[in-house]
């Protein structure tokens, strides 16, 4: 399989196999006007098998998103063909509108303009907690 290189825009590497479409729904990737290649269980010698998210415009992502789903995933910044930066994601200790409660009786269920907000309880276990009604969230 070939995929083009980009000339500008930003690639998510080192994801986990398996996590990439979560990952790209989660960023609303699929409402972009652009090119987004979404490969997956690409072969690594570090990994084993990865997927990669390729998108074809410069555009800003949440790191927040990424590092709920997949801490350790890297995003590189292109321009111009070249890779002009590398950052390596680690799990957010507050995650905001992000993920939503699942516990019908919080109160960010019934106030429809609160803020979706969970904290980091477990970074082992990657447990966040809805800071209002305590209720669990697991990123995997």
């Amino acid at each position: 399989m070939n995929i083009d290189s980009i000339q500008n825009g930003v690639v998510i590497d080192h994801i986990t196999a398996g996590r990439g479409m979560r990952i790209y729904t989660l960023l609303g990737l699929d409402e972009l006007d652009c090119s987004v290649a979404l490969i997956k269980n690409a072969i690594s010698n570090k990994m084993g098998k990865k997927d990669i998210i390729k998108i074809d415009a410069d555009i800003p992502v949440s790191f927040d998103v990424i590092g709920y789903v997949d801490p350790g995933a890297t995003v590189n910044f292109i321009k111009d063909g070249h890779l002009v930066q590398k950052r390596r994601i680690e799990m957010p200790e507050r995650l905001v509108n992000v993920i939503r409660c699942k516990n019908p009786r919080c109160i960010s269920m019934v106030e429809q303009e609160l803020d979706q907000v969970f904290r980091l309880t477990d970074r082992e276990q990657n447990i966040y907690r809805c800071i209002y009604c305590e209720t669990k969230a697991s990123a995997v």
